[in-house]
């Protein structure tokens, strides 16, 4: 990965799949800013993100089940991500639920900004990846 500096972060993108066209609606809205980031995503939320902002460059993971999740875990607790932005369904049951409760535990942990809804993204966009 390249070198980050204290305004180029490194974002996780993860959305639930009734989630996904939300995530892709923020990036879009968001697009200006998050080319001044390194993006990482799971897989398909980073394949539908990409598709929406082609000129987004998204590093893809496996997919969240397969094991993008952990992949994700595992960059937060070698430091290597800034942000995390998960846009979780509250109401779908999640078959990969201790997955997604280890990674908000590794979130708070190493104290990674989380973002679970497009309220807090919005924040977390104002702030953190404003650079300030």
């Amino acid at each position: 990965m390249p070198e980050r500096t204290a305004l180029r972060k490194r974002v996780a993108l993860i959305a639930h799949d009734q989630k996904k066209d939300a995530m892709v609606a923020w990036a879009r809205q968001h697009a200006g800013m998050l080319r001044l980031h390194e993006l990482v995503a799971t897989g398909t939320t980073g394949g539908r993100v990409a598709d929406a902002v082609p000129d987004l460059q998204v590093r893809r993971l496996k997919s969240g089940p397969l094991g993008g999740d952990q992949q994700v875990g595992a960059l937060m607790a070698e430091g290597r991500i800034d942000a995390v932005i998960f846009f979780v369904d509250p109401l779908a049951p999640m078959p990969h639920d201790v997955d997604v409760k280890a990674l908000t535990r590794l979130a708070l942990v190493y104290d990674v900004p989380l973002a679970l809804n497009p309220a807090t993204a919005d924040c977390l966009a104002a702030t953190v990846l404003a650079g300030t």
